[in-house]
Parts: C-alpha cells; structure tokens; sequence
C-alpha cells in the first residue's frame, strides 16, 4: 500500500455539497480531486490556474433589457454631448487594460 497521509480543510458546506456532486457526476473521489490538484501545483510549481481579482465582464447587447440598453446609449449621446469622445486606438487601449482583450 502507498504511503499516505491526511490532509483535514473546513470549508463552507455548500461549497463542499455542489463540488462533491459534480465530483461524482465525473466519476472522481473528493480524496482524487485533492491528489489531483496537489500533482498540479507540484507540476507546475504553483497554483494550476490564474489567481486574480475578477474583472467586470461587458455586457452583450443581445443580453440587454430594452431598458439597459436604452439606458447605455442615453449615457453614449451625454457623454458626447459633455465632450468625452475617444478615438478607436484609445477604446481598444481602455479594453485591453480593463477586460485583458
């Protein structure tokens, strides 16, 4: 037999329930899921993904409540109005930076 050890975590129950029935729809053990995540950040000496704060996403049109959007292109024709115009190079820096696109 392989010489294991424990490893013991308080987490929040819910997040425990909704990881562990998804764990199982995928056929994995919660004990597999943690000896697959330790192997990656072994492997990759680190965390095997991003650690970050979340961004705002934008928001797609066709997403949008008539009301949102009405509301989003009132806010377009002030902001002209008010003379805050950007040119295309500048939008694209600002969604770059903003949205990492």
């Amino acid at each position: 037999m392989a010489n294991t050890t424990a490893v013991y975590a308080r987490i929040d129950t819910d997040l425990k329930e909704n990881a562990e029935g998804i764990l199982s729809k995928l056929g994995i053990s919660p004990s597999s899921a943690i000896q697959m995540l330790y192997s990656q950040i072994v492997l990759t000496r680190g965390m095997p993904f991003d650690l970050r704060l979340p961004t705002a996403k934008p928001l797609a049109v066709g997403a949008m409540t008539r009301e949102q959007l009405d509301a989003e292109l009132q806010r377009g024709i002030d902001d002209i109005k008010a003379g805050k115009v950007y040119s295309a190079d500048e939008v694209d820096r600002m969604l770059a930076e903003e949205f990492d696109i």
